[in-house]
């Protein structure tokens, strides 16, 4: 179905606007759902970062705040165990600076206000001395997660 978006579980959302006509009625389906992170379902603690989980909409979104002197490679690949991040992003980001390096090669630098789509296989780090704040969509559900 063009335009429809699929977050995690059953609950369908129509993209686009409500008001052109051309949704049919059928913008949201599913009971409404208000979450705070400061009632997060889960926290996770990490060197110089932490991330807070939680699940709405059968969806699991994921707040990550990091440190200045936070970078994947040192702070959550000896929990991860993987040669780069293999946890796939979409996310929205709050503040600071974040310099991403693809394993391919490709560079670039997300800002306050900018969203990026990341694939798996990357490094990340804080750039200056202003925390990181992400909002992640996607990918963070297994995010440093410590093994059992």
């Amino acid at each position: 179905m063009p335009g429809l978006i699929l977050l995690g579980g059953t609950d369908r959302f129509v993209t686009g606007n409500p008001s052109d006509g051309g949704q049919g009625g059928n913008v949201m389906t599913g009971k409404a759902e208000d979450r705070n992170f400061g009632k997060a379902d889960e926290v996770r603690v990490f060197p110089k970062g932490k991330l807070e989980l939680l699940t709405i909409g059968g969806a699991t979104i994921g707040r990550a705040t990091l440190e200045p002197g936070w970078r994947w490679s040192t702070s959550v690949q000896p929990i991860a165990k993987t040669k780069s991040c293999e946890a796939p992003h979409f996310q929205y980001h709050v503040s600071g600076t974040l310099k991403v390096v693809m394993d391919d090669g490709t560079e670039f630098v997300c800002k306050p206000g900018d969203i990026s789509v990341l694939p798996s296989g990357h490094d990340a780090w804080v750039v200056g001395n202003e925390s990181v704040v992400i909002v992640d969509f996607q990918g963070m559900a297994e995010y440093a997660k410590k093994a059992a």
